[in-house]
């Protein structure tokens, strides 16, 4: 247990370690642990040890431990969410570092109270067969840098649950908010059942080829989820992969637009835009569209942005100069080819490291690289269509196919047209809303399983039937 003058900082801070800037100011805040695919090879065979006693546990029993595993969380919350704020960059308030701290309290609990039932599938004179799910033994959670603290629960909760053990590889720009995290929740779990290895590059593809691993479960590009499918292949591990998205939303006919402004600015703006699931590209019927792009001009404008901990601010900077530089382009390259700059546009370098202005471009066409490939940043391209067939036409002709949405006043047209978009899941008159419950995973490009709910428990286990008479 920590004493109550240390930090959770002054825990996972390794003094001759990798520094750590602080994302709004560069600031270096602490020092990651420079981990090797010697120290992932120990983790593992630490965790296949501890892992039959943690599942010859009853399903209740890893349950409470969850339970517990919140409570902890809970009560460094606030700390915790001063370190992701200032590592990743998000603002404490709005949908930023308090939020995602409280997700991952949310996700414990929820994960701690579900079970996957037996099916009894046939039950006649000649055969009673019935399908459950067993561990899989370890699972190897590769997670990102944009919500890394909430993503790494997604992760471990629902394997946690089900029986395993979990090694967790976070990304190296964001270590040290997942090793406090995980060092809070380990305080009521048995040793070596969650563990961390916080390592470069090295480390996360070593994780994808290596035999120990029943699961990986990874969120982040697409390439490299690619690349973890090839180097996986020889063992046959399973996989989950959140990959990324371009999600696309439509606005149909008719819409009042004031109604939905706040949804629609969020549902693109979250964490600054850095969101796999945000939309990243907005479809705006001719009749309304100059109303669309002023309305959400003035939103973004009017939005505070600024380092994470001044508690007003509410958009926060990319969290690493790579982003920055990716974010520039795209908006360089829409401005040279004809597209409007309504607000934004341009870094804000007087607000500290890595700021970008909340950008809204109009007059944008499917086709410009703005439109075409993943901002992830705080910018929204907003494309006029005539006809709604061609709206969907466009949302559908790239290869991503995370989320989707549709903004309407008119149930029955918003959900006729959500069963025809190719994403795995659609949203009506809001984006990038997710709950515990219900499952989630993308389509295409972006990726294969599914996270949360019963179908999360089930995507960390191995089924067996049982048939018998």
């Amino acid at each position: 247990m920590t004493t109550s003058a240390e930090t959770l900082l002054d825990r996972v801070s390794v003094p001759g370690g990798r520094p750590i800037p602080d994302a709004a100011t560069g600031e270096i805040i602490g020092y990651a642990a420079r981990g090797t695919v010697a120290d992932l090879d120990a983790a593992v065979a630490r965790a296949r040890a501890a892992q039959p006693a943690w599942a010859a546990l009853s399903a209740g029993e890893r349950g409470a431990a969850l339970h517990a595993a919140a409570a902890a969380v809970e009560a460094r919350a606030e700390e915790l969410a001063a370190l992701v704020s200032r590592e990743q960059g998000k603002p404490l308030n709005g949908p930023g570092a308090r939020l995602e701290v409280g997700a991952c309290q949310g996700w414990l609990h929820a994960n701690a109270d579900l079970d996957v039932p037996t099916e009894v599938l046939v039950d006649d004179a000649d055969n009673h067969s019935e399908l459950l799910y067993k561990p899989v033994g370890v699972v190897g959670a590769i997670g990102p840098w944009n919500w890394p603290q909430m993503i790494c629960v997604w992760q471990i909760a629902p394997a946690l649950k089900m029986g395993n053990a979990v090694v967790v590889k976070p990304s190296e720009y964001t270590p040290l908010s997942v090793q406090a995290l995980v060092c809070v929740i380990n305080e009521v779990l048995p040793a070596d059942v969650l563990q961390v290895v916080s390592g470069g590059r090295e480390v996360g593809a070593a994780m994808s080829a290596h035999a120990g691993f029943g699961k990986l479960m990874f969120t982040g590009s697409t390439r490299t989820g690619q690349a973890i499918v090839r180097a996986s292949a020889d063992h046959l591990t399973r996989l989950t992969l959140e990959l990324g998205g371009n999600d696309a939303g439509i606005v149909l006919p008719g819409t009042d637009l004031g109604k939905h402004v706040d949804n629609l600015f969020w549902g693109a703006f979250i964490n600054t835009g850095q969101t796999c699931a945000a939309l990243k590209r907005l479809y705006v019927h001719e009749s309304q569209y100059e109303d669309a792009v002023q309305i959400l001009a003035a939103k973004a404008a009017g939005t505070p942005m600024g380092v994470g901990l001044v508690e007003e601010n509410l958009l926060g900077p990319l969290q690493n100069p790579m982003q920055f530089a990716v974010v520039s382009r795209l908006v360089d390259d829409a401005r040279e080819r004809g597209a409007r700059i309504v607000t934004g546009g341009e870094p804000a370098p007087e607000l500290g490291a890595n700021f970008y202005r909340a950008t809204i471009v109009a007059d944008a066409t499917d086709g410009m690289p703005v439109v075409d490939e993943e901002q992830f940043g705080p910018v929204l391209p907003i494309v006029r269509y005539a006809d709604v067939e061609d709206a969907i036409a466009s949302a559908n002709r790239l290869d991503a196919g995370l989320g989707a949405s549709v903004w309407s006043d008119d149930a029955a047209a918003a959900r006729e047209v959500a069963l025809r978009l190719e994403a795995g899941t659609v949203w009506i008159n809001k984006h990038g809303g997710i709950h515990p419950s219900v499952p989630f995973g993308g389509v295409k490009g972006s990726g294969y399983g599914l996270e949360f709910g019963v179908e999360g428990l089930k995507s960390v286990g191995v089924p067996q039937v049982i048939t018998s008479r």
